[in-house]
């Protein structure tokens, strides 16, 4: 939560305004920049909490990335042009954890996966 609320203020900032030119380049900077990396975080964290070695992790994260990222495509820019278009800023981090309950069974059915 904390992450990701500092991350739309940062947002806010970097792209002003409420425009659907905004909101795509809100969600490409989203996408392309934070998704890929809270996605490495989050598996990289998991496999460690899990007792993975570090090689064990390494070949995990290497084994699940590409596809939930993948999967991160096909759900979150359609929610996020629509979250940064038509939410305001004090709301959109309540209109992400709604998506996200299942975005994480998903993670974490990925993650735990062997």
């Amino acid at each position: 939560g904390p992450v990701v609320g500092s991350w739309y203020k940062i947002l806010d900032r970097l792209i002003p305004g409420t425009t659907k030119v905004v909101a795509v380049k809100k969600m490409v900077l989203d996408q392309g920049a934070f998704a890929p990396c809270f996605l490495g975080c989050f598996l990289a964290i998991t496999g460690a909490m899990n007792g993975l070695s570090v090689e064990e992790n390494w070949s995990k994260i290497q084994q699940d990335y590409m596809d939930a990222l993948l999967t991160n495509y096909c759900i979150w820019p359609p929610v996020q042009i629509a979250n940064f278009y038509f939410v305001p800023l004090k709301h959109r981090l309540a209109v992400v954890q709604c998506i996200a309950i299942v975005w994480n069974c998903y993670l974490s059915w990925k993650a735990n996966r062997m």
